[in-house]
């Protein structure tokens, strides 16, 4: 196995912990980097959490790591993406890990049909994943 190195950026309350780590931009918020990048802030609590999520989240995939089943199940329903995942590595969320076989491609959008319209077409997906730590290898 290849060893790598992920990148770390924080806000200052993450580099007070990790003092190490490279100062964390705005701009970083708003960034998916498709590499091996992470920027953590630290937050007072969920409320806050949830409000960050909705200001740069990507409304694609977005995780809490929690002991507390009651903020879980507030997380999952007010977080607004199509793939919502507790105790869980967000890189589960692909086509084929949830048995839609080879995957097309990724849409955030809630309304994405083209031509007639029907009920079915006017639905959408929220996946919920409850796990207990599980990572995609």
């Amino acid at each position: 196995m290849t060893e790598r190195s992920v990148e770390l950026r924080g806000c200052e309350r993450t580099r007070a912990i990790v003092s190490s780590i490279e100062a964390a931009s705005e701009k970083d918020w708003d960034t998916e980097y498709l590499d091996l990048i992470l920027a953590v802030r630290v937050v007072d609590d969920l409320d806050e959490a949830i409000r960050h999520i909705q200001r740069h989240g990507t409304g694609l995939a977005e995780a809490i790591v929690t002991n507390d089943l009651a903020r879980a199940r507030r997380f999952a329903r007010e977080v607004d993406a199509a793939a919502v995942l507790v105790n869980a590595s967000t890189r589960l969320v692909d086509g084929s890990q949830f048995g839609m076989g080879a995957e097309m491609g990724i849409s955030t959008s809630r309304l994405h049909a083209r031509g007639p319209v029907g009920v079915r077409e006017l639905t959408t997906t929220k996946f919920i994943v409850q796990g207990d730590g599980q990572v995609r290898d």
